[in-house]
């Protein structure tokens, strides 16, 4: 082996021998058990970032344990292609989409071979190929075959200077980010995926997820939102044919209600107006917040704001005329799009209800204590001033007062949800065509299988003023009913890039079928992904779109796994200087930068041992530094076993110790990467390892031939899965008969060599520790005893005193009290 550590030198080498070998080519094999890891496939920005090597060192280092333990592994990785990046390029940089895709792919590729990372490039994906949404087309066939996808106007942002359809991001302070031109909000009709269908068993389901982190099942159980309550209605004054229907959990506090409010977009507001001398102010605030996006109205700390409508509701229960108002905190598309206020035990409604000056009677009072003061109770109790049913408790309050509803025909039990269906249309050039016809005669019309592909056009117009670029190709545009034959046109709508990245697992499983998105068979075996990795930032939207997508697959009979990802792991950020990195802090660390000047190897090793992958990573060039010195004393320790004189005999002790170094390491290395995730203590039992090898170097001159091989085997297997190009050279120079070190089998505990004959225990006197003394194994208590008080520095702190009692705890410990 050459003398010196030089990482470009092999690093390069290994790759290029691994890529042209198909190493990491993956088959299906009926004889092993299956292990699928995944990482989230990236956006092809055009350059990675350190969170982008955290997850993919993450991904290998369990894919290649898992492989080196006799699992059969797939390990892909594709791009997730489309999206409004791309489109945005395209206008600002006058190119198109698709060269700034491909271009940022193949250079994003190239840094991700540097990383020496395990993937099956075989099975690569680009959700922008044909060879890939074409499947996502038909896979939107089968959700409109099944009654899951429909048709409904949803509000957009709308530039009418531009006359087209800006998305969130393209919303500056709100304005248009071409033409500073206000946005406002205009319905569109839009796809939807029917979600809802599924929420009562994306909720139940989340008990089946044991292997996902606790934070990530309760925030998707609060996005589902499920809640059982009571939906009734109240008449309105002066206008017979109206209601207003209300939604609600506590309806036990329906006696204290004050107010009613309607969401600003609600249909009835401008009815109520005919009949209102408010007209104008209300009209003139439903303007000032109808543009607004959701989080704008409804945030924590944005404040609630409303205006009183002019017009009455009529109590239910009790007949008094309650006002209506409009506010910005309720959102038409949520619930029934009116609420209750009900301010003595609601905070929201008590801080709406002190601004304005509305009423707050108290009609629940604490079963036991009093009731806070200058603050809504909000919590069960006792009804006070509710009519016949005042000394209910809350619940027997909710259940009679449900029952009457019921009977009166005006309220009933209800399940609610906050989970909305998915609106899934996109008004952009750089999606996934929605394989939709329209005609005149026929409706809608799914375009028929055998003609997809959809083709995305390459020549549209960015500028004009259109709701979707696919409008100003006119070819495209234009077509003929696949049922009548008369003219028609296409959908111009593309679908949301989450409907690309709710199936990809799949596509892995059989990415290279040109029948069908995946044969089922392939799927059942390598479903479901057995460990998962991306950011929290993925826990909601991506992971709860996808666990859908598996769903309805499965109800097709399209696969047998009804959950895609059988373990989670949410990776922390890398941070730099206490914060995330970014171009604007002048922070960020590049990725090629770090492998140029230390080689992959180091910066793998150091992202693994900085920290838990759970957890946020600090970046320190010094801890980059001492990994690199770490990996040169791993070259030295290896070239120094290599040119010790080798003997034939027994064991020595020091051999026999180093031994139980040995096998301690690989014990704790098994133990924290198997489904344990503990890189960082791993890696520091391995140093530890090497350490005592450099120890024994220094102070032996030869070591006994077998166990030279087994120590500097185990070592570069142990090694391998973190630094894979120095281990796959070491291993080359110490001989061993397996052509990689990837190949070899991972070595297995001897607890022979972990057993020991004598142990060091400590001794103390009152409590503090005065000498130590070495004992054999399990000594009998009156050995130690007699062993502890003869110690020369023992008698110094017990001559002259009584020795009241001596303590023994078996192989740890032995405590002299004296008086």
């Amino acid at each position: 082996m050459q003398e010196k550590y030089i990482p470009a030198e092999i690093e390069a080498k290994w790759q290029e021998r691994w890529f042209a070998e198909n190493t990491f080519k993956t088959v299906a094999d009926e004889t092993k058990e299956k292990y699928y890891v995944l990482e989230m496939f990236p956006y092809p920005s055009g350059n990675l970032h350190m969170g982008h090597v955290r997850n993919y060192a993450i991904g290998d280092v369990l894919a290649r344990f898992k492989t080196m333990t006799g699992y059969n592994v797939l390990h892909p990785m594709g791009w997730d292609a489309f999206g409004m990046p791309a489109e945005n390029a395209a206008i600002q940089r006058n190119i198109h989409p698709a060269d700034w895709t491909y271009s940022n792919i193949e250079n994003m590729k190239k840094q991700q071979k540097q990383l020496g990372l395990s993937y099956d490039w075989g099975r690569e994906v680009a959700t922008c190929r044909e060879d890939y949404y074409r499947w996502t087309q038909e896979l939107f066939l089968l959700f409109l075959e099944r009654g899951l996808a429909y048709k409904k106007e949803a509000k957009v942002n709308w530039c009418e200077q531009c006359r087209t359809v800006l998305a969130n991001e393209q919303v500056i302070e709100g304005r248009c980010w071409r033409c500073d031109s206000q946005v406002v909000k205009k319905n569109l009709s839009q796809w939807f995926f029917k979600i809802t269908d599924y929420a009562d068993r994306l909720l139940e389901d989340l008990d089946l997820l044991s292997g996902w982190p606790e934070r990530v099942k309760t925030m998707q159980q609060n996005w589902i939102g499920r809640s059982e309550g009571t939906e009734f209605c109240f008449a309105v004054k002066d206008f017979p044919a109206e209601t207003i229907d209300v939604y609600t959990t506590r309806v036990d506090t329906v006696y204290g209600v004050s107010y009613v409010v309607l969401a600003p977009e609600h249909p009835l507001v401008e009815r109520l107006l005919m009949k209102s001398d408010r007209a104008d102010e209300v009209r003139a605030f439903v303007d000032s917040v109808r543009n607004l996006n959701e989080i704008d109205r409804t945030g924590e700390n944005v404040e609630k704001v409303g205006v009183f409508t002019g017009t009455y509701a009529i109590h239910p229960l009790t007949g008094r005329e309650v006002p209506i108002w409009v506010a910005n905190y309720v959102l038409y598309e949520y619930g029934t799009g009116a609420v209750m206020g009900v301010p003595a035990h609601d905070d929201r409604d008590y801080l709406f209800a002190h601004k304005y000056g509305l009423p707050r009677p108290v009609v629940i009072r604490p079963s036991a204590g009093e009731a806070p003061v200058d603050a809504a109770f909000t919590e069960d109790g006792v009804l006070i001033d509710s009519g016949d049913h005042t000394e209910l408790s809350s619940a027997e309050a909710r259940e009679a007062i449900t029952r009457e509803f019921t009977e009166r025909g005006i309220g009933a039990k209800r399940v609610n949800y906050r989970l909305r269906d998915w609106l899934v249309s996109r008004q952009r050039y750089w999606g996934t065509p929605i394989p939709v016809i329209y005609c005149p005669d026929c409706g809608i019309v799914p375009v028929p299988k055998e003609d997809l592909p959809v083709r995305l056009p390459e020549d549209v117009q960015f500028e004009s003023q259109a709701t979707s670029p696919l409008e100003t190709n006119a070819e495209f545009y234009h077509t003929t009913c696949p049922r009548c034959g008369k003219a028609a046109r296409r959908e111009t709508d593309t679908m949301d890039t989450f409907i690309d990245s709710s199936w990809y697992y799949l596509r892995y499983c059989d990415a290279n079928n040109d029948k069908q998105a995946f044969a089922k068979d392939k799927a059942d075996y390598w479903m479901a992904v057995d460990q998962y990795i991306g950011g929290i930032e993925h826990a909601i939207l991506h992971l709860l779109y996808a666990r859908f997508f598996m769903k309805v697959l499965r109800d097709a009979g399209m696969a047998t796994a009804s959950e895609p990802f059988e373990r989670l792991l949410t990776q922390g950020m890398v941070l730099k200087d206490g914060g995330k990195m970014s171009k604007s802090k002048g922070n960020v660390v590049s990725p090629e930068e770090i492998v140029k000047k230390y080689g992959a190897d180091t910066a793998r090793l150091f992202i693994l041992f900085a920290a838990p992958p759970e957890r946020d990573l600090e970046w320190s060039d010094r801890g980059v530094e001492g990994a690199y010195r770490f990996l040169n004393r791993v070259w030295r320790i290896v070239d120094r076993y290599l040119a010790m004189p080798v003997a034939a005999r027994e064991l020595q002790p020091a051999e026999t110790d180093l031994r139980r170094v040995l096998h301690r390491a690989v014990d704790k290395v098994t133990h924290d990467l198997d489904g344990r995730f503990n890189f960082n203590t791993a890696i520091s039992m391995i140093m530890e390892l090497v350490n005592a090898m450099h120890a024994y170097a220094d102070a032996r001159t030869d070591i006994e031939a077998g166990f030279r091989d087994e120590l500097l085997r185990d070592l570069l297997i142990m090694l391998a899965p973190f630094t894979p190009h120095i281990t796959e050279e070491l291993w080359q120079a110490i001989g061993a008969p397996e052509s990689s070190v990837h190949a070899a089998a991972w070595p297995q505990v001897d607890e022979a060599a972990l057993a020991v004959a004598t142990l060091e225990i400590a001794v103390q006197v009152n409590g503090r520790v005065r000498d130590t003394l070495t004992l054999a194994v399990d000594a009998p208590a009156s050995e130690a005893e007699a062993a502890a008080l003869a110690l020369p520095r023992v008698q110094e702190f017990t001559a002259g005193k009584t020795v009241r009692k001596v303590i023994v705890v078996p192989n740890k410990i032995v405590n002299i009290v004296v008086g």
